[in-house]
């Protein structure tokens, strides 16, 4: 009789329809005499937690039932399946449908992605960056190039806006520790060539980030780079020795430099610019109450009383009607930077001309207000609002000057024949009608005027 070999469900082989040869786990069970020809082979099957319905034939298509706690799931078995098959799932998806070929992964997990590739065969992998870091802040320091590519526009935003505390935070949020004494090289150096406003703007940054910013070492090492500097920076600036002196005069009384900084060169200069600015800050600080005066050395703009720019420009103009210095003149008006106010020059210079009444004092006005019009100091703006106020002022001029028509006259024709006074202001010229308030035929009898 043939053997056949049947699969039990248990992982046991059975021989036969008797059951005559057996073989159980391995081993070879003889019931008869002789053993079984057929070589025996062992068949096992994963165990699953599973149970086949009943009432199924072998040949239909197998149903699997998983037990999910209180109820039963019945979920068809095929291939390449990602529902879960150990039955203890809930049916859903594996990895919450993360995982097999082709997926990338859930939905909203780049969201926690931390830039790290474990995996070593991805083409992102980096080897150094798979180990363990600590993430600190680090604070970078500027190079010089750097640091005065920065620094120039915070300066130039200042004497924009004025501000002293918006210059404090741009810096402090910079490393510049070593670069500290830049502040002051470059700021000195750029007031070179700006007006007194931005001198005076200048020392009072020096003295508002004294104490936050910079120290007393600092202002002195910034003052020490402009000092060796000087030669250069007077090929530029003529003038720069002496602003340099002021503005080394003025730290002194504003407390940001000892005392003993002036000092400390003497006999140690070779350089002649530098030793006439430190002579020139040295001459300032010896003044009679210098302290009290080196706060208004640069002036204050537009802060200034108009009594005192008038007393200045009256001082200005009898100065040079003494000296016959135009050029100290044009330097003193400079000096006031107030174009705006120039006005006031023309109206005081004819004032000066008319309480006068001599030809060489109108002469001498009349070259002076010349050059200041070819050197565009005065603008024909000026010269036009100067006149036509002494032109409304005529009435109470002539109580104190009874020939003030005439004189003003002549000093009208003498600026208009040197272009300085326009044709049509020349016709504007007051002229002084000839009134009878007594009529020698009327017996003295004083006439009415009938407006």
């Amino acid at each position: 009789m043939a053997a056949v070999s049947v699969p039990m469900h248990n992982g046991n082989i059975q021989h036969g329809e008797s059951g005559a040869d057996v073989i159980e786990n391995g081993n070879e069970l003889l019931n008869g005499s002789e053993p079984s020809e057929v070589p025996a082979r062992i068949i096992r099957k994963a165990k699953r937690l599973i149970r086949r319905s009943p009432g199924k034939e072998t040949g239909a298509k197998e149903i699997v039932t998983v037990i999910t706690g209180n109820a039963n799931k019945r979920l068809p078995l095929s291939k390449n399946s990602r529902k879960s098959r150990n039955g203890r799932g809930r049916g859903e998806p594996k990895k919450g449908g993360a995982g097999g070929k082709g997926v990338w992964g859930t939905p909203g997990s780049e969201l926690f992605e931390d830039g790290r590739n474990p995996d070593s065969h991805d083409p992102n992998y980096d080897s150094d960056s798979q180990g363990d870091f600590i993430v600190e802040k680090i604070d970078p320091e500027l190079t010089q190039r750097e640091f005065e590519a920065v620094l120039e526009p915070v300066l130039l935003e200042y004497f924009e806006h004025g501000d002293t505390r918006e210059v404090e935070d741009d810096l402090s949020d910079l490393n510049v520790r070593k670069y500290k004494p830049k502040i002051i090289e470059t700021a000195v150096s750029m007031a070179l060539d700006r007006k007194a406003q931005h001198r005076e703007m200048t020392s009072q940054l020096i003295s508002d980030l004294y104490s936050k910013l910079l120290t007393s070492t600092d202002i002195s090492g910034g003052f020490d780079n402009v000092l060796s500097r000087l030669s250069d920076l007077t090929i530029d600036s003529p003038e720069a020795p002496v602003v340099v002196g002021q503005f080394i005069a003025r730290a002194v009384a504003d407390d940001c430099l000892p005392p003993k900084y002036i000092t400390g060169y003497k006999g140690k200069v070779e350089c002649p610019h530098t030793r006439s600015a430190l002579n020139k800050a040295d001459l300032l600080l010896s003044k009679k109450h210098g302290i009290v005066r080196l706060d208004n050395i640069w002036g204050t703009g537009g802060g200034r009383p108009v009594k005192y720019l008038v007393k200045q420009m009256v001082m200005l103009l009898k100065e040079y009607l003494a000296s016959g210095d135009m050029a100290e003149a044009t330097r003193c008006l400079r000096e006031l930077d107030v174009p705006h106010f120039h006005h006031e020059l023309v109206y005081e210079a004819t004032i000066i001309v008319l309480e006068d009444s001599t030809d060489r004092t109108r002469e001498m006005m009349c070259e002076l207000l010349k050059s200041f019009s070819e050197a565009m100091i005065v603008t024909p703006n000026q010269f036009i609002q100067g006149f036509r106020r002494v032109y409304d002022a005529m009435p109470d001029i002539c109580l104190d000057v009874p020939n003030a028509y005439v004189l003003l006259e002549k000093l009208a024709n003498n600026c208009h024949q040197e272009g300085m006074l326009s044709s049509m202001l020349l016709k504007e010229l007051p002229q002084r009608g000839r009134k009878r308030f007594v009529s020698e035929g009327d017996g003295g009898r004083v006439k009415e005027i009938v407006p």
